[in-house]
């Protein structure tokens, strides 16, 4: 009997007891690795002396102080630290307590930006079809993960949804990866003409989409293409890397990979590696200035943002990554998780697609390879290899839905930054066998 109310009251979970490295160890003493992160939050692993310690020096200095009287040491460094290496002219950071309220954070910001400029027309905001932009009402809406939305659709504000850049499932045979990355990009273009650009303040996507559709990057050229657009028609651009920042791609920011950097970033997760609930918004100078130079201040706040012990863990957790040279490892790990997963599972009936960048990788299942049939819905094959990878000692993260919020399977792997080659030999096996049984199973 528990009086939590969990988020899925029908299961009983194990009881985490301890952490050490990559693994998690529940009370009963069974060891599981951690080859999601969670949610891609553990990027260091658990139980780091380093981060924990920065945490103990912080508590025994100051716990909290609201920031509406005090500013703190811990989140002036984290901000020093992050603008120093951030993309493009991203100036300044909002500190906040997750990804959901860093959205919300950036949609509220962009609306007021143009109130700043006197262009009070400007009230929407375009996305893409089957993305993740957090569960708080305003990110909600402005994700297109339909199975999300749907409960709360009447209380959701409009957002014009555009195609993903989802390559495996939408460039037609003969299309050039360029042509199709144009194409698509091309879509906020019409989305944009559509609405009236005068009415739009912002166009928001994940440089690598994580959750909902399993590590999918853009083809090369999408990128400078969506920045183009939204240059010459004067709207915001706004880079989502709660999930696929901080790293987790191979460099600190996903959308460096692009070359070109946006108005308005979010991050989250790997932030803090889960030592403490922050997220981050960054906004350029001139966004920053809008402001300042306008109301004066931004019509927005949390009790918690900028709390002390939640910015010196990030800190730490940045600052060990950074001295230790771990993105280098995300790198070398990432190119040797892909390969071990295409040895593994590139001619299984069942798997359609490897994909992804770093330690951020996904496997989309489906039901026949040549045509891409995913599997029925029905069959809930993602869930059943959750459970049966738990069983095996292996944290995933599989998910349904993949291609429009109903149908297909995918799995998403984000291990930590600091898994060796003989952890990756462990996801991979453990992660094959579940496969073959689950999916091998489910179709006969």
């Amino acid at each position: 009997m528990t009086h939590v109310f969990h988020r899925n009251p029908q299961v009983e979970l194990p009881v985490a007891a301890r952490g050490e490295g990559p693994y998690i160890y529940d009370a009963a003493g069974k060891q599981y690795l951690d080859a999601s992160g969670g949610a891609a939050v553990s990027c260091l692993g658990h139980s780091n002396a380093y981060v924990a310690n920065a945490m103990k020096q912080q508590i025994d200095q100051i716990s909290f102080a609201h920031s509406g009287f005090f500013t703190n040491q811990p989140m002036e460094d984290l901000a020093d630290f992050l603008i120093e290496r951030a993309p493009g002219d991203l100036d300044h950071v909002y500190f906040v307590s997750g990804g959901s309220e860093a959205v919300e954070a950036a949609l509220k910001l962009a609306r007021q930006y143009f109130l700043e400029k006197g262009e009070a027309s400007r009230t929407r905001f375009i996305s893409r079809r089957q993305s993740y932009h957090g569960n708080t009402i305003g990110a909600l809406a402005a994700g297109g993960n339909q199975w999300r939305r749907e409960p709360y659709a009447p209380l959701l504000m409009s957002v014009p949804l555009i195609s993903p850049c989802y390559e495996y499932r939408e460039k037609p045979t003969g299309e050039t990866e360029w042509d199709f990355g144009q194409r698509v990009a091309g879509e906020l273009e019409t989305a944009l003409i559509e609405a009236g650009p005068e009415n739009i303040c912002a166009f928001i996507c994940e440089p690598v989409v994580g959750a909902t559709m399993g590590a999918v990057p853009a083809v090369e050229g999408y990128f400078k293409r969506i920045r183009e657009i939204c240059d010459q028609y004067g709207i915001l651009f706004i880079a989502d890397e709660v999930m696929c920042g901080m790293g987790r791609t191979g460099s600190l920011f996903a959308i460096e990979q692009e070359d070109v950097a946006p108005d308005i970033l979010v991050t989250a997760k790997g932030l803090g590696a889960g030592y403490q609930p922050i997220g981050a918004m960054l906004v350029s100078q001139e966004i920053f200035a809008a402001i300042v130079n306008g109301s004066g201040f931004f019509q927005h706040g949390h009790t918690y943002m900028g709390h002390p012990v939640s910015c010196a863990a990030a800190l730490a957790v940045q600052q060990y990554i950074e001295e230790n040279d771990l993105l280098s490892n995300v790198r070398r790990r990432g190119a040797l998780l892909a390969e071990a997963l295409t040895a593994r599972l590139g001619n299984n009936p069942f798997v359609g697609d490897i994909r992804g960048r770093g330690l951020f990788q996904g496997v989309e299942l489906v039901a026949d390879r040549m045509t891409k049939e995913p599997l029925d819905p029905s069959l809930k094959i993602h869930a059943r290899i959750k459970s049966a990878a738990m069983a095996a000692g292996l944290m995933c993260y599989p998910m349904g839905g993949t291609i429009d919020g109903r149908r297909g399977d995918h799995i998403l792997l984000a291990p930590p930054f600091i898994v060796e080659e003989w952890h990756i030999e462990e996801i991979v096996n453990k992660l094959g066998t579940v496969i073959d049984k689950i999916v091998g199973e489910a179709t006969v």
